[in-house]
């Protein structure tokens, strides 16, 4: 195509797709082209590649940190503060449910910038307590994850959230911070953010969780890894323990596994 800065061939996306599955599980299918030509051309900039075949050869022949940044720059990070708010009324009953002396375990798979984890420690905090929850929350994204540790947001990404919880657990900025918040310390240090890749066998959990929240992720992934992934996020959940899923995301298939208990929400079977 005319105009573009670096040649880009079908066998260039071939390669992508095969790297970007091995690494992450992601199936790239061929409508993504304009985007990973877009997104990896600053991988070539900033790594002083002339030509993307150059570059994948060269991290092929790599185990260094071009890999994270790799996958990094193929991920999307669509987040927002109670993004399908339904899900946070169903965990908040669960909780109220739930309410016992041990500390309840909660695993965010997707954190992103943070929006996500933060909802939870919201809800979890009005319903248990601060020193009653324990939440995980994981990306594959490293650069996300140092956005949502810093817990720092603009005050109009803040439309999901009730003007109690702004107040309670936001801070606003003054002077040349206008317009922006950060997460309360006690909020934030609720929260302990890690690097987590789904389709590893590396997962650092020692305790099994009550509710996992693992939306809008598997729609990445084909049926394959979804299955793998499942049957893992199984075994670190409790018998009974709520699985969290995105809108577009179904897994009827897997009913030796999970139980539909309402809206893209099920339940680990025992």
């Amino acid at each position: 195509m005319q105009g573009r800065e670096f040649a880009w061939t079908n066998s260039d996306f071939d390669q992508v797709q095969k790297l970007i599955y091995q690494r992450a599980g992601i199936s790239l299918h061929d409508g993504k082209h304009a985007m990973v030509y877009s997104r990896l051309s600053r991988r070539l900039r900033d790594t002083g590649h002339n030509s993307f075949k150059e570059y994948l050869c060269w991290l092929e022949s790599t185990d260094g940190p071009e890999w994270q940044e790799f996958v990094n720059a193929l991920t999307t990070n669509l987040t927002s503060f109670f993004r399908e708010s339904h899900h946070f009324d169903i965990f908040s009953d669960f909780l109220k449910a739930k309410a016992t002396s041990s500390p309840c375990n909660i695993w965010c798979s997707a954190a992103s910038t943070g929006e996500e984890p933060y909802s939870i420690a919201m809800t979890a905090s009005e319903v248990l307590g601060k020193s009653k929850f324990s939440l995980k929350a994981s990306d594959i994204d490293s650069k996300v994850l140092a956005t949502a540790a810093q817990g720092v947001y603009r005050l109009e990404g803040l439309k999901g959230v009730s003007s109690d919880l702004v107040h309670k657990y936001f801070l606003r900025g003054k002077a040349g911070n206008s317009g922006l918040v950060r997460v309360k310390p006690e909020l934030r240090h609720a929260v302990e953010f890690l690097i987590v890749n789904l389709i590893k066998d590396d997962w650092p959990f020692r305790e099994a969780f009550d509710a996992v929240f693992c939306r809008n992720v598997m729609i990445y992934f084909d049926a394959t890894t979804q299955r793998k992934v499942l049957e893992r996020i199984y075994r670190v959940m409790k018998p009974g323990a709520l699985l969290f899923v995105g809108h577009a995301e179904n897994f009827s298939d897997s009913k030796d596994l999970f139980s539909l208990k309402g809206k893209t929400v099920y339940e680990r079977c025992r």
